[in-house]
């Protein structure tokens, strides 16, 4: 199996230099009703402004709901549904754009519905699961298919699972999981004090 760690310019908690996004789940393995509600915890205990919480996720096991499991996989597109195919747990992340106290508009909401979602990655990593958020899906078809109020905005499907032997996947999506990590120098993105002046000086690629 592929595994990628992040290269730094400083030590990395093992945690963070290990979560990546692998697309070879294994079809076979379960992933069991404990380890889901800790995926749930870690999203529920992520901070939000206000402590407003203003996430909801939709949990679709295929051991324990084969036909709902159906039904959220069938709003993937159709790229992502060729690899997630042997993924056993998918996950919606959606959230409200005001807050639930005084109704006034939560500006903070996807900000913080984002940091719940990572959570649930670097939960899934700590318990030996692999998770992999996706962009690519139509949040029309999942709100119809499980009646989901109006106010709530599906942002993200997450697949969880464990991972196996690449040699599971297509070869259409052999390129990506074998490709390097890449992120843009630290300096690029981090500015020590003043606009683009970096954190530090010596970039390393």
């Amino acid at each position: 199996m592929i595994h990628k760690k992040a290269y730094t310019n400083a030590p990395l908690h093992e945690l963070l230099a290990s979560r990546w996004s692998p697309r070879a789940f294994d079809p076979k393995k379960q992933v069991s009703r404990e380890q889901i509600i800790s995926l749930c915890e870690a999203a529920r205990w992520a901070p939000s402004s206000m402590n407003d919480q203003p996430w909801r996720y939709m949990v679709w096991d295929r051991f324990h709901d084969e036909e709902n499991w159906k039904k959220a996989f069938n709003s993937l597109v159709a790229w992502n549904r060729g690899w997630v195919k042997n993924a056993p747990v998918l996950m919606a992340a959606l959230r409200r754009n005001y807050f639930k106290e005084n109704s006034k508009p939560n500006k903070h909401c996807e900000y913080d519905t984002g940091a719940a979602s990572q959570n649930v990655c670097l939960q899934a990593t700590a318990m030996g699961l692999m998770a992999h958020q996706m962009a690519g899906f139509k949040a029309d078809i999942l709100k119809e298919a499980f009646n989901i109020p109006e106010e709530w905005k599906p942002m993200a499907m997450i697949a969880v699972g464990y991972q196996t032997d690449e040699s599971i996947l297509d070869k259409d999506y052999l390129e990506d999981e074998k490709a390097e990590r890449v992120r843009e120098p630290i300096g690029v993105s981090f500015f020590d004090s003043e606009w683009e002046k970096p954190i530090i000086e010596d970039i390393a690629d």
